[in-house]
């Protein structure tokens, strides 16, 4: 019967194939990533110490080093690809981001108060950065709030917002420069030293993100609509907006405590994904969801290999990538005007 379904409607196949490609790519990147490095690893040792588990130095490398790297780095980009996702259907506008509505920039000061005065209590970053990106929501709304939300008004008032909270943490800097050592690297965004502890960190809000998204799926399509049409099919507009927002904020912050400030995925992805399955939160959602894992892992490799044995923060590596493709949906959005 599916099978039918999919042979007759040729989006609905084209929507399977692309999802069928994100995991396929999301397995392949994921191999790359823990088998290349300063020491490369063939896959056949890479099999056998996966398979045989003996105490080998290969073994130590993948399951104290590598592994948990890589899964950091496909959920980070997981959560920052769904919250785009999210944020751009509420405000129907490409253009909506983590980090360009003052999201991130929120959840960071939040979580660099708890690391630079609290070191000692790391498993609450990702909670207090979650209250961070909430305290910034809320600002982003007050501030563009004139008789309903206008996109335009909301994307000026999060570079506000976000350059507010980006004094916050210079401003912590200049207070606490004896012991922002640790944090210079997650300025910059990127994985190095992550272990099985910032997976731990990361995990539950990663599933109680992938669960609420797939169950707003179908709020969200329905806000596509417009906001009179969703209520006269009995969707309750204010209600979902705030349930969604705050699942991106979860979603953002969980990202941001363990991968630090890295920009422009939640831009990138769900852009490029649209441009394939079309605006169907369905399917929008879930391959978002696999390209972002993909495209951070990816990048993430390349940043550490790249330029061995130095090794490039992969917030710099994706401000590269995702700074000229904001300043083309950019110009894109102006010629509409």
């Amino acid at each position: 019967m599916i099978q039918t379904k999919v042979s007759e409607d040729p989006r609905l196949k084209k929507r399977t194939l692309v999802m069928l490609a994100g995991l396929v790519i999301v397995i392949l990147t994921i191999i790359t990533g823990v088998t290349f490095g300063a020491v490369k690893i063939p896959f056949a040792e890479f099999w056998a110490a996966m398979t045989q588990k003996e105490m080998t130095e290969n073994y130590q490398i993948l399951f104290q080093i590598r592994i948990p790297r890589v899964i950091v780095g496909a959920l980070t980009g997981m959560n920052l690809a769904l919250a785009g996702c999210i944020l751009q259907g509420i405000l129907r506008n490409p253009l909506a981001d983590p980090g360009i509505i003052g999201v991130s920039a929120g959840a960071g000061v939040a979580a660099m108060l708890v690391m630079v005065l609290y070191p000692e209590q790391t498993m609450l970053v990702p909670m207090v950065a979650f209250l961070g990106a909430l305290i910034a929501t809320g600002l982003v709304f007050l501030l563009s709030w004139e008789r309903g939300i206008h996109p335009l008004r909301m994307i000026l008032a999060g570079v506000a917002v976000g350059a507010f909270f980006g004094g916050a943490m210079s401003a912590i800097m200049v207070f606490h420069s004896d012991k922002i050592q640790g944090t210079v690297n997650w300025l910059a965004g990127g994985f190095q030293g992550r272990s099985w502890e910032h997976v731990k960190m990361i995990l539950p809000y990663s599933l109680i993100g992938v669960i609420g998204t797939m169950i707003g799926s179908r709020y969200l399509n329905a806000l596509q609509l417009g906001d009179d049409m969703a209520k006269s099919i009995g969707t309750n507009v204010e209600k979902i907006r705030f349930y969604m927002v705050t699942l991106a904020a979860l979603l953002a912050a969980s990202a941001v405590s363990v991968a630090g400030m890295l920009g422009f995925v939640g831009l990138v992805v769900p852009h490029m994904i649209r441009m394939l399955v079309g605006s169907d939160f369905e399917y929008l959602l879930p391959c978002s969801a696999l390209f972002g894992a993909a495209l951070v892992v990816g990048a993430d490799t390349v940043a550490r290999t790249a330029f061995s044995p130095i090794e490039v923060p992969v917030g710099i590596f994706m401000a590269f990538l995702g700074a000229p493709f904001f300043l083309y949906l950019l110009k894109k959005g102006l010629r509409k005007e």
